[in-house]
């Protein structure tokens, strides 16, 4: 394991002294892999987490799930989601379910609160919530799916040696042909993969370029409050690139956006995982690509540089991205 040469990519402040630096890196390619762009280490590896879900999905599309089940963008757009578990979502999801002949009791993504209330600011009620409500629902109902189509046990789904997981790593390697893969457990438990921030960035060129995936992108423009929902980042890189940005945040301080007008595909890491601290290091790499002029006249101002404020709403200081794209 090699520790990523990450750069300071934001300051947090406090009385006018350094509290927090919070390091990362930043990857900008084109659909071939090329670097337009980078701070800190490109080449470093990093878990995907979520911002796999695309091209998880990928299987799915390319045998005909969409077909075969009758689905339409909002339900491949859930599939590619990290869903907040509104009503939305949650009707869509049994929606799906249904489609495939499959219950909410076959989902093993585990259990969580919605993630409407970390993104509004509410605190959750303390009760047990089904796994419709995990934010990865979607993405395992379409695994479900590819069960069926191929009639295979919808219990081994998540298992690495299933030829569904076999397929996904098969589809990643020819998406990003040559990449080194590292393979680890995703917080639902699904197989999840890192891979060389540059080859993230790629992955998301490809999404937003390639016409072999655009079903896949215009579910995701076309439906972006069903990608992630109200109060989050993927909703807001969306409604900004107005149809030419799809985007998809992953845990741990990775945010993942493909660009069409420019075939450029870009990926922020921040190192600590900090999720604050990447959407303040992406909103400034947009800026600086020139592909966002003031963030505060646009629906990315909750997430760009901001004064911290403390208990009493005092300002005492300020959350600020300090780095330069080389």
């Amino acid at each position: 394991m090699t520790i990523p040469r990450h750069a300071p990519l934001v300051l947090a402040t406090r009385g006018g002294a350094i509290e927090c630096v919070h390091h990362g890196s930043i990857a900008v390619v084109d659909e071939r892999g090329r670097l337009v762009a980078s701070a800190g280490d490109p080449g470093a590896l990093n878990f995907t987490r979520s911002a796999l879900k695309p091209f998880q999905a990928l299987p799915f599309v390319e045998d005909g799930g969409i077909e075969r089940f009758g689905f339409g963008p909002r339900e491949l757009a859930l599939m590619c989601a990290s869903h907040n578990a509104e009503p939305m979502h949650l009707r869509t999801v049994r929606g799906m379910l249904a489609r495939v002949g499959a219950e909410a009791a076959h989902l093993k993504c585990g259990s969580q609160a919605p993630a409407f209330y970390a993104a509004t600011g509410k605190a959750p009620p303390a009760q047990r919530w089904s796994a419709l409500c995990h934010n990865c629902s979607g993405k395992h109902t379409g695994f479900l799916g590819w069960c069926r189509l191929h009639r295979r046990p919808l219990g081994e789904y998540l298992e690495p040696g299933s030829p569904l997981q076999k397929r996904i790593r098969a589809t990643l390697a020819r998406l990003v042909p040559g990449t080194k893969l590292a393979r680890g457990t995703d917080g639902c438990s699904a197989p999840n993969y890192a891979m060389p921030l540059a080859a993230i960035a790629r992955l998301y060129a490809r999404l937003a370029c390639d016409d072999r995936l655009a079903v896949l992108r215009l579910a995701m423009t076309r439906h972006p409050e069903l990608v992630s929902g109200t109060g989050r980042m993927d909703l807001a890189l969306a409604r900004a690139g107005k149809g030419d940005w799809v985007a998809k945040g992953g845990a741990a301080g990775l945010q993942a956006l493909g660009i069409r007008s420019r075939g450029w595909g870009i990926a922020v890491r921040i190192g600590d995982g900090n999720p604050a601290m990447v959407r303040v290091a992406a909103v400034e790499a947009l800026r600086q690509l020139k592909l966002l002029g003031d963030p505060r006249r646009t629906p990315l101002a909750p997430f760009a540089a901001a004064s911290v404020r403390n208990d009493a709403g005092r300002e005492v200081g300020r959350v600020e991205p300090r780095f330069r794209l080389r």
